[in-house]
């Protein structure tokens, strides 16, 4: 009879654990789409294996599953679990009370990654630009009040009634 401890942790022990989506930290996404922090602290798709890296070196333990976040659901990314309280509710690392410290602490060490640039996002003088996507995303959902500007301007300017 074996008597040895397993560290694997029990299914009820896991539902306790604080849930990580890579997309949380995607700097290409909006809130819309799923990203939790500001842009200036997200990086370009950021992976399960990162962020397990990350965390594991904070000395947190962490479980990879292969579930996927619910406007995601295409990719293979999957996501991370943390857990962040013992089975006494007592904090595992004083550092990290909640999720969004976690999500933090993620943001500030992802750019100190060896397969990271320095800034894997674009500078600020590329603000333009940016601009300029959000421009023409508005314009793509909101063109549908242009077009029907332009037919009102046109009925009311022709000869033809309708």
């Amino acid at each position: 009879m074996d008597l040895s401890v397993t560290t694997e942790p029990s299914v009820l022990a896991l539902k306790k654990w604080k849930v990580i989506y890579p997309v949380y930290l995607n700097g290409k996404k909006t809130v819309v789409e799923g990203r939790r922090l500001k842009r200036e602290k997200c990086v370009d798709n950021p992976t399960v294996e990162e962020i397990k890296s990350i965390l594991e070196n904070a000395g947190l333990r962490v479980v990879v599953e292969r579930k996927f976040h619910p406007r995601e659901y295409m990719k293979d990314q999957g996501r991370v679990r943390v857990q962040l309280k013992n089975d006494l509710n007592k904090l595992i690392n004083p550092n990290f009370p909640h999720k969004l410290a976690v999500l933090h602490y993620l943001g500030e060490t992802f750019p100190k990654l060896k397969g990271r640039s320095s800034s894997s996002l674009p500078s600020t003088s590329a603000g333009s630009s940016s601009q300029n996507q959000d421009l023409v995303e508005f314009s793509y959902r909101f063109g549908w009040i242009a077009i029907w500007a332009c037919t009102q301007v046109y009925r009311s300017n022709s000869c033809c009634l309708y």
